[in-house]
């Protein structure tokens, strides 16, 4: 199918998800405006759950809103905390809340779904990062340092606005990790046993849309082609997550941001070129259309190709560097063990802690040559 938004101007689009439901995207710059109207067709007595870095955009719908707006939570925490999910929940009860509105990136989306997960409300999401997240039905929190993640698709929103405009003021640093944390969505669904030819035509675009847009949009945050070009990449990749079943790599970002308090987006790409390098050998044909969207001569180049990307755009592409105890090693290959998750690679603790120790110390993966 020919996927909406290549040649950079705004559209509206209904995404099917794996199990036929959809969600409806509006995608342009200056769409924010549209938000309020759109929220009215969902349901009244809106939540607005938004970050702090989106206080004016927060403002702006508020006020577009008027009194449809019975309830604002204005600052969200990495993760989503139980006990924040809890305090989120109650608020939205006592307010009589008919819908929430996620303003911000992967964390207010996050708090918005654990929200909507119990009590059933729709989301309306207004993305501001790369994060993806608002196009999936996967939640996750924590508690007590214990990462939780599911599918559940209360949490999917039925609406989501991409404004290109409001990624300008993600610094540098955000938006090169938070790119990398897109590329990772994609590429893991392009081998996911679920993957069908729609989720990995979405997936190449993905990879093709974002490689093309971060180098811009690293260098000169306030290029909105280079930004739109990202954002309609992380739509996709999203997108392409939300149609299909998480392997080993989001598996490891998982354990090491929740029990660790790492940087989530920072994990994905201190991890993506060395899970792609492991795993190249095994997924020839998934990997052609990677190899096609990053330029490169073979799957075995697809690991490198993406440390060097994360290296030119000054990404993370060390554990060490986001704070992670290398004596922590080990004890994180044995939770990955103790519950496998679906990868077309077998592995095992030792080739865990072998895609660890080279993401730890941030060297380039080495292509694996037959």
């Amino acid at each position: 199918m020919r996927l909406p938004g290549a040649d950079g101007q705004p559209f509206t689009f209904s995404a099917s998800m794996l199990d036929d439901r959809a969600v409806r995207v509006i995608f342009g710059r200056g769409s924010i405006a549209q938000v309020a109207r759109q929220a009215r067709t969902l349901g009244n007595r809106a939540m607005i759950i938004s970050g702090r870095h989106e206080a004016d955009a927060a403002a702006a719908v508020s006020a577009d809103l008027g009194d449809d707006l019975v309830a604002r939570i204005p600052d969200v925490v990495q993760h989503v905390p139980a006990d924040v999910a809890a305090r989120a929940i109650d608020a939205a009860r006592d307010a009589e809340v008919g819908l929430l509105i996620s303003i911000g990136g992967g964390s207010a989306t996050g708090l918005a779904k654990a929200v909507a997960r119990d009590t059933g409300l729709p989301i309306l999401a207004v993305p501001t990062t790369y994060a993806g997240s608002e196009m999936t039905p996967i939640w996750g929190q924590t508690d007590h340092g214990e990462k939780t993640t599911g599918r559940d698709p209360r949490v999917l929103p039925r609406l989501v606005v991409y404004d290109p405009a409001l990624t300008i003021s993600m610094p540098a640093d955000l938006t090169a990790a938070s790119g990398m944390n897109a590329l990772a969505h994609a590429l893991e669904s392009l081998y996911a046993p679920d993957a069908t030819p729609l989720s990995s035509e979405v997936a190449e675009e993905a990879i093709r849309a974002l490689v093309h847009g971060l180098p811009d949009a690293v260098a000169r945050p306030d290029d909105l082609d280079a930004r739109t070009a990202a954002l309609r990449g992380a739509w996709l990749a999203g997108w392409a997550l939300g149609s299909t079943t998480m392997g080993l790599h989001h598996k490891l970002a998982h354990v090491l941001a929740g029990r660790y308090q790492l940087p989530h987006a920072g994990v994905h790409s201190a991890l993506l070129p060395h899970v792609a390098t492991f795993n190249a050998a095994a997924v020839p044909v998934p990997y052609a259309r990677a190899v096609r969207a990053l330029g490169v001569s073979g799957p075995e180049e697809v690991g490198p190709a993406l440390f060097e990307l994360a290296t030119q755009l000054h990404a993370p592409t060390s554990l060490a560097e986001l704070g992670l105890d290398h004596d922590s090693i080990p004890g994180v290959a044995k939770i990955i063990g103790a519950s496998p998750v679906p990868n077309p690679r077998d592995y095992t603790e030792e080739n865990v802690v072998g895609l660890m120790e080279q993401a730890y110390l941030g060297t380039k993966p080495m292509p694996e040559r037959n």
